[in-house]
């Protein structure tokens, strides 16, 4: 029986995601069948040792291992091993709203712009947890570019090599950077998802505190410096 190819390709770095990759996985479909558009959903499994794969296939999930200690290797290994002209990358422990995918399709196929980022909504929020998002403002808004989920066609990403391997941390920065300036080579411009964005888990302030990043404001000026060891405290080697 004939299958329609996908319209868009939604990759998911993960590494031991079990308690997220269901809702992340089922988020994207949601958004999918809203917006009537085809998709598949590509999950690159990180040094899993727990339930990730299980789950991610069990909702329809295509699952590809990259083990490499590399935000960067296992986003490219997810893109890479997908196969529509339109791609997302999310993280496993974020999720689209309903409206995510019409809102991305609508954008990506307009020739105004080169692919974008999306607005970031916690799933919670407390004094502690503004005050630290206050403390990585300044390094956002030096760029003055969305992240969070990351949105392009797959010439784009083949055009930028795709992320850069070489960097342990901020990997999504450099890629936003690289993303306008090629926007600004053809003319085109980086978009934001602002009203129909992601929500993320809170998971980072329920292990290390709501003000941790706040009171530790050289541990954020090390990361957004690519350092190797603020990185695997604060994200590689970490329990999930």
């Amino acid at each position: 029986m004939r299958t329609t190819p996908p319209a868009l390709s939604v990759t998911i770095p993960a590494h031991n995601e079990a308690r997220f990759i269901g809702r992340c996985v089922e988020s994207a479909l949601r958004s999918a069948q809203k917006a009537g558009q085809a998709v598949e959903v590509v999950v690159a499994l990180n040094r899993c040792t727990d339930q990730t794969r299980s789950i991610a296939e069990s909702l329809g999930a295509r699952c590809v291992v990259e083990n490499k200690k590399c935000i960067s290797a296992v986003r490219n290994a997810a893109i890479r091993a997908s196969s529509a002209p339109t791609i997302v990358t999310i993280d496993a422990d974020s999720w689209m709203s309903e409206n995510t995918v019409a809102a991305v399709m609508a954008r990506v196929h307009d020739p105004r712009y080169v692919g974008g980022g999306s607005m970031i909504k916690p799933e919670r929020m407390s004094t502690g947890i503004f005050f630290s998002a206050l403390s990585v403002l300044p390094y956002v808004l030096r760029n003055r570019l969305s992240y969070g989920m990351f949105w392009f066609k797959r010439d784009a990403f083949e055009h930028l090599n795709g992320f850069n391997e070489q960097l342990v941390s901020v990997e999504d920065v450099d890629f936003a950077l690289r993303l306008q300036a090629l926007g600004r080579q053809r003319g085109q411009k980086y978009g934001t998802i602002w009203r129909h964005g992601i929500t993320t888990s809170c998971r980072k302030f329920d292990m290390f505190g709501d003000w941790y990043l706040f009171k530790n404001p050289d541990l954020v000026r090390r990361i957004f410096a690519g350092d190797r060891a603020a990185a695997d405290h604060f994200f590689y080697d970490v329990d999930r």
